[in-house]
């Protein structure tokens, strides 16, 4: 009966590191589909940039730390848009997917260098609740991913 018992308990404490590990691999895995998310949002943007490279150079596209996605009056999809109208709608549509796509999210872009070529570094920051503190709680954690990416006239 005793052989039985502690046969159960070993049973028990196995499940329970399987669970363990089990919920571990599911944080882990939602951290890495953010990270997708932001390098894609980034790349996106970058590519936006390239396909309105006058206005990239003019430095239409810096946007200074914000969380907040701002409104556009035009758009561009239906009607023809100068390249400052283009680069503000292009900011606005990006800007909304990211902070819907991640979590808590923050945005900067900065020409870093300006004029012929011109240079743009995209940094996406967001909140991953993923670190585990306790048996209860799981601790935030500020994430980000940096894009440099050079804009040709």
């Amino acid at each position: 009966m005793i052989e039985v018992l502690v046969s159960i308990v070993i049973i028990a404490i196995a499940l329970f590191g399987t669970a363990s590990l089990q919920m571990s691999a599911m944080r882990l895995g939602q951290g890495g589909v953010l990270r997708s998310h932001a390098v894609f949002l980034a790349q996106d943007l970058a590519e936006r940039m390239e396909n309105n490279a006058p206005a990239a150079i003019a430095g239409s596209y810096a946007v200074a730390l914000t969380s907040i996605p701002p409104a556009v009056d035009t758009t561009c999809e239906t009607t023809a848009c100068a390249q400052a109208a283009l680069a503000a709608y292009d900011l606005a549509q990006w800007a909304n997917t990211v902070s819907t796509a991640l979590p808590q999210s923050s945005w900067s872009i900065t020409q870093t260098v300006a004029g012929t070529p011109s240079t743009y570094t995209i940094v996406v920051r967001w909140i991953d609740r993923r670190t585990k503190t306790s048996d209860t709680s799981v601790a935030a954690i500020a994430e980000s991913y940096t894009l440099t990416r050079t804009i040709l006239d």
